[in-house]
C-alpha cells in the first residue's frame, strides 16, 4: 500500500486483520526512513523528554516542544499517519485542551492527538473531536501520571483494575476516540480490550493480540541502556537503520513480534 494512511485506513486494517506497525519519531531524518520503510503510524511521543532531553520523566515536555518535533516529522511523511502526544497538563481543562490540540494540528501538522487517561478525560476528547480533530486515547501505564501509578511497572493486574480499564476504554471510544494505546498491561487483558472495541488498539508491552504495535525508536534500535522486556533490538544483524525499520514492519505484519517472551502475564 502506497496511499496516505488515515484514521479510516487503520480501522479497515483492524477489520481485515492486518497488523499495524507504529514507531515513535522525533525528526525529519528518521521520519523519512521510517515512512519509506513502510511504518504505518509515526507517533511523535512526549517520550522525547527522556530520549532526547535526558530527563527522568516526560513531565517537563512543553507544547512548543511537541509542535516543533511534530512539524519536523509531518513535513516529510508521504504515507505514514502522524499522531502527536499532548504534553502533561495541556488538556486538564477541556477548553484549553481544544486550544492546544488545534495548535498541534495547525502549527505542527499532527493528524491525530493523543491524550492519557480514562473517563476523566472523556469530556476533553468529546470537545476536541466535535471540532474535527481526531483523538487517540492511552490507558495502562500512563507516563504523565508516573508519580501516582507507582513507577514504570505493569498496570491493571487485579480483577478490579482490569474491569476499570475496560470501562475506561469503552468510555473513550464512546467519546469519539479513533484509536487507543495500551501500555504495559497483561496480554490477556489487552486481547479482551482489543476484542470489545471497534477502534484499533495499539499495544506497547501489551501482547501480540492488539491490532497494532508501537515501540520507542531508540529502544528498537538498541540505543538505550535499559533493556525492556517488551522490546527487541531490530538493528542486530542488519546493515542499516533502514533495514532495521523494514525488519520491524515485517515482524509486526507477520505476527512474529511481539512473541510471548515480550509480553506480560
Amino acid at each position: 500500500m502506497t496511499e496516505k494512511i488515515t484514521a479510516n485506513t487503520l480501522k479497515q486494517m483492524k477489520l481485515s486483520g492486518e497488523k499495524i506497525a507504529c514507531l515513535t519519531s522525533y525528526d525529519a531524518c528518521y521520519a523519512s526512513l521510517q515512512d519509506k520503510a513502510g511504518v504505518d503510524v509515526l507517533l511523535v511521543g512526549d517520550s522525547l523528554g527522556m530520549v532526547l532531553h535526558g530527563d527522568e520523566t516526560t513531565l517537563n515536555v512543553t507544547m512548543n516542544d511537541m509542535i516543533y518535533h511534530t512539524r519536523l516529522v509531518s513535513g516529510v511523511c508521504q504515507r505514514a499517519l502522524v499522531i502527536t502526544d499532548m504534553p502533561a497538563n495541556s488538556y486538564i481543562v477541556p477548553e484549553k485542551g481544544l486550544e492546544n490540540a488545534l495548535r498541534l494540528v495547525n502549527e505542527g501538522g499532527a493528524e491525530i492527538v493523543k491524550l492519557e487517561g480514562g473517563e476523566f478525560v472523556c469530556e476533553t476528547v468529546s470537545l476536541i473531536t466535535k471540532h474535527g480533530i481526531s483523538v487517540c486515547g492511552h490507558l495502562g501505564l500512563m507516563p504523565q501520571s508516573i508519580s501516582t501509578v507507582g513507577g514504570y511497572r505493569v498496570q491493571a493486574k487485579t480483577e478490579e483494575e482490569a474491569e476499570q480499564l475496560k470501562q475506561d476504554a469503552l468510555a473513550l471510544q464512546k467519546a469519539g476516540a479513533v484509536c487507543l494505546v495500551l501500555e504495559c498491561i497483561p496480554a490477556k487483558l489487552a486481547a479482551e480490550v482489543t476484542q470489545i472495541l471497534d477502534i484499533p488498539v495499539i499495544g506497547i508491552g501489551a501482547g501480540s493480540d492488539c491490532d497494532a504495535q508501537v515501540l520507542v525508536v531508540y529502544d528498537m534500535l538498541g540505543m538505550t541502556e535499559k533493556k525492556l522486556k517488551f522490546c527487541k533490538n531490530f538493528l542486530t544483524g542488519k546493515d542499516s537503520i533502514s533495514d532495521a525499520f523494514k525488519a520491524y514492519v515485517a515482524e509486526v505484519k507477520d505476527k512474529s513480534f511481539p512473541s510471548a517472551e515480550h509480553s506480560f502475564d
